[in-house]
């Protein structure tokens, strides 16, 4: 984690209004910023609702702000924070929705804001993974996903036998429900209901987990960055399998296609104002205190 002490300016306003008290937090955000000399831009398609901010088209506002303050749940995070990958700025997440393990400021941290303008905050740098699609037809098509890339059985296939492969050496081989790739900082999501562990989001590694396996010995495994992991599947009849990004289903996938999973280039930057944010996400929203102590 990078620590910086260069004073934020220039915010960049991206909410996620459909999230309840998502107007009002990040009203009292906006506040806060320009009560410590901040400028704050956003989509013009806002201006009714707030004041004091200049407009205009985010192409020409992202690249003059020095971060994006984007407020909502983990989900809006997770889009916008690939979005704004391209601009190479980073993204200070508001939790508005539950979990908000992506979200380093609480509603009721909005004080903390303060600290941006005073340069007191740190960058975390995440890795992305991509799949690489070839289908039968020799086309190819490429997805990338901060979270995780999921390879699920669709209603029209009952069995699915998944083949894991790096360098020509089998991985895995197994039935199962499905396939989770993901990235350190996607282990506290899907991976990790399907009882994959915790890795601290700024290492670099992909994390390996089956769905349901049908297999008493299936454990997930933890691959070095630069691996390269090649993924088929059959079954009987004509079913499909879904490949779904960063929990957007994508495309369906046949035994003739192929996919290969690797770490994609580029990074996601996001902001931390709270210090020792993913530990301090653990312990408040993962972890229940024992009675009595």
């Amino acid at each position: 984690m990078n620590y910086l002490n260069e004073k934020i300016t220039k915010v960049y306003l991206s909410p996620n209004l459909e999230k309840e008290n998502c107007l009002e937090y990040t009203k009292k955000a906006c506040e806060i910023l320009t009560k410590n000399g901040c400028t704050i831009f956003a989509d013009e398609s806002l201006k009714d609702l707030f004041e004091g901010i200049v407009f205009g088209k985010p192409e020409d506002l992202v690249p003059q702000c020095d971060i994006i303050l984007v407020s909502g749940g983990d989900g809006t995070i997770l889009k916008h924070a690939k979005k704004y990958s391209a601009y190479d700025k980073a993204i200070l997440g508001l939790n508005c929705g539950r979990l908000g393990f992506m979200a380093t400021l609480e509603h009721d941290e909005l004080h903390l804001l303060e600290r941006l303008c005073e340069g007191s905050y740190r960058i975390s740098e995440r890795m992305l993974i991509q799949a690489d699609v070839t289908l039968s037809s020799g086309e190819e098509k490429s997805y990338t996903a901060l979270n995780d890339i999921v390879f699920m059985k669709s209603e029209g296939c009952k069995i699915a036998d998944f083949c894991v492969t790096k360098e020509d050496a089998v991985v895995s081989s197994l039935r199962a429900d499905g396939l989770i790739f993901s990235t350190p900082t996607g282990a506290t999501a899907y991976s990790l209901s399907a009882g994959g562990p915790l890795i601290e989001p700024e290492m670099q590694c992909i994390e390996f987990t089956q769905i349901c396996p049908h297999s008493l010995f299936a454990r997930t495994m933890i691959f070095t960055s630069d691996s390269s992991l090649n993924v088929t599947f059959s079954s009987k009849g004509s079913g499909k399998v879904i490949l779904t990004v960063d929990g957007v289903d994508e495309m369906h996938i046949t035994e003739s296609d192929s996919v290969l999973i690797s770490k994609a280039c580029g990074s996601v930057k996001l902001v931390d104002i709270t210090g020792n944010s993913f530990h301090n996400s653990i312990s408040k929203k993962l972890m229940t205190p024992m009675k009595g102590v």
